[in-house]
């Protein structure tokens, strides 16, 4: 009798080297799975397609949605949301329900830096008569795929920020010539993979700094925000990274709430696996809760990290292409672990999504006095007191160089694709910092996470700007489609600093466009010119 099953196509996951498979998942324990579907070939971003236009051309089938639903409904799989336009569907079921539909052979995993949780590894495989429907399963392996860092308040290097305090958005506004603009009226998401947001800390930090408040709409997806409460009550080993996972979400509301008075702004809470990551995109390209102009992305992991399987990959990606085709730009920072990305096995990496072509990738700067370099404080990467760190930036291994990137810039890695170059523009990350409240406190910080905020801020300001006139459009191309005498008012060109660590030479900032700093960091008002 012919098998009723398929293995999925890059579904795959290897074994995590730091965690064991401590006992099997009970048959009754309730799991719930987003499953990507096929469409349409995207096109190259080009002229904005409306949400609605995007769903009558490039939307998943009507038929393949019915197919999939009427075939794991057999299985007795609950269908929790379906949506066309962002090619998905959400079931959920028990482990037992699951076993049979998709074979993951489940189990909890114990690792030390994640604890317990529910996880998988080896091939899974669907149902026969959906093969080719289904082009992945997420959800079902728990397993970390998002982190973050910033630079702490005494991080190493701040003396060479001499002479500067920390910034706040009025600094930040004459540092980089933003746009003027007393009120800014359009939404901006961010994405969190964890924490909590505070609205005092916002409220203090608005009325501190003299700014109009936002309207911030928080959107769990399947993870709520902690409360101060909700973290009270962790054992006091997870306290900290509770506290250290909200402050970085503080920073991203804050840093956007500054730059874009009364802008509306919606965070998006979802689970730090797979899943989150597929279940934010879907979210924004579906305009829940509301259509965004540009999203701020602050995490990310090494594209060729084990975390990543090449299904969610490719599901990642195509969401982030749907978006660009939609004109709305997605700011993705670039890490903040040099080139060797935490991957410490002498070749250089570089984040994902920042390598994604379908993204603005933001790098990392710092003060030097009156000039700015690359940020890169020793060693080049993060360590376990909080200091350290550089700019994330390289050659992709994964992606292809767009068409766009005509660049002659080659991988450090022998024998490499001609990749995506990360990053595209850059911004502060290190010292003097961002002046923030965190906990009714003043507060410094940075990172490639403050960076990308700040970008998506003043896409922001550029796009509310030239409404009516031009509808939003996915930046990154247009940058390096300028003319070069544009693109040298709009940018401050990076020329000294890299990204080396102890385990990769890393890359250098050189005159004109870099796999460091990218173009440079912004003139706001020139930058409207040059698009």
């Amino acid at each position: 009798m012919a098998d009723t099953h398929v293995v999925l196509k890059g579904g795959k996951r290897p074994a995590m080297a730091d965690a064991e498979r401590v006992r099997e998942l009970p048959p009754s324990a309730p799991v719930t799975a987003t499953l990507s579907l096929r469409g349409p070939a995207l096109p190259d971003p080009g002229p904005a397609l409306s949400r609605e236009e995007f769903e009558r051309d490039y939307a998943a089938h009507a038929d393949d949605i019915a197919a999939v639903k009427q075939t794991l409904e057999r299985f007795g799989l609950r269908i929790e949301q379906e949506s066309a336009v962002s090619r998905s569907v959400i079931v959920s079921g028990t482990a037992g329900q699951i076993e049979e539909a998709f074979r993951p052979g489940l189990g909890v995993y114990r690792s030390a830096r994640q604890g317990e949780f529910r996880g998988r590894e080896g091939e899974i495989q669907i149902p026969a008569e959906l093969d080719g429907l289904i082009t992945g399963v997420f959800g079902l392996d728990q397993r970390r795929v998002a982190r973050r860092s910033s630079a702490a308040g005494d991080a190493g290097g701040k003396a060479l920020g001499a002479g500067h305090t920390p910034f706040g958005p009025a600094d930040l506004e004459r540092h980089y010539r933003f746009p003027a603009a007393a009120s800014v009226d359009e939404t901006i998401a961010i994405a969190e993979f964890g924490g909590g947001f505070f609205d005092d800390d916002l409220a203090a930090y608005c009325a501190r700094f003299g700014r109009r408040p936002p309207r911030v709409t928080v959107t769990p997806l399947n993870l709520h925000p902690l409360s101060r409460d909700d973290i009270s009550a962790l054992p006091a080993a997870d306290q900290e990274t509770a506290l250290a996972e909200s402050r970085e979400v503080t920073m991203d509301v804050e840093i956007v709430a500054g730059l874009c008075p009364g802008a509306h702004i919606i965070v998006y809470f979802a689970t730090f696996d797979q899943k989150g990551w597929v279940d934010v995109l879907n979210a924004m390209i579906s305009g829940n809760p509301d259509a965004a102009v540009v999203l701020s992305v602050s995490w990310g992991l090494a594209e060729d990290g084990p975390g990543w399987s090449a299904a969610a990959r490719t599901a990642i990606n195509e969401r982030l292409h749907a978006a660009s085709v939609m004109g709305i730009t997605v700011c993705a920072a670039s890490g903040d672990d040099g080139a060797s990305d935490q991957v410490n096995d002498g070749r250089a990496h570089v984040h994902f999504p920042a390598s994604s072509p379908y993204v603005l990738s933001v790098g990392g700067t710092m003060l030097d006095g009156a000039k700015e370099v690359v940020w890169w404080e020793d060693p080049g990467e993060g360590t376990t007191g909080g200091r350290g760190g550089s700019s994330g930036g390289g050659v992709s291994v994964e992606f292809p160089r767009p068409a766009w990137q005509t660049m002659p810039i080659a991988s450090l890695n022998p024998n490499s694709i001609s990749g995506r170059i990360v990053p595209d523009v850059a911004a502060l990350a290190g010292s003097p910092l961002y002046e923030l409240v965190v906990d009714g406190k003043p507060t410094p910080t940075g990172g490639t996470s403050a960076a990308t905020p700040l970008w998506a801020a003043l896409v922001a300001r550029i796009t509310a700007l030239r409404r009516p006139r031009a509808s939003p459009a996915f930046l990154a191309p247009l940058l390096y489609q300028a003319s070069p005498g544009a693109r040298r008012r709009a940018f401050t060109d990076i020329t000294r600093g890299s990204n080396q660590t102890p385990h990769v030479r890393g890359y250098a900032a050189t005159p004109g466009y870099d796999a460091v700093s990218g173009w440079g960091v912004p003139d706001g008002q020139a930058l409207i010119g040059c698009l």
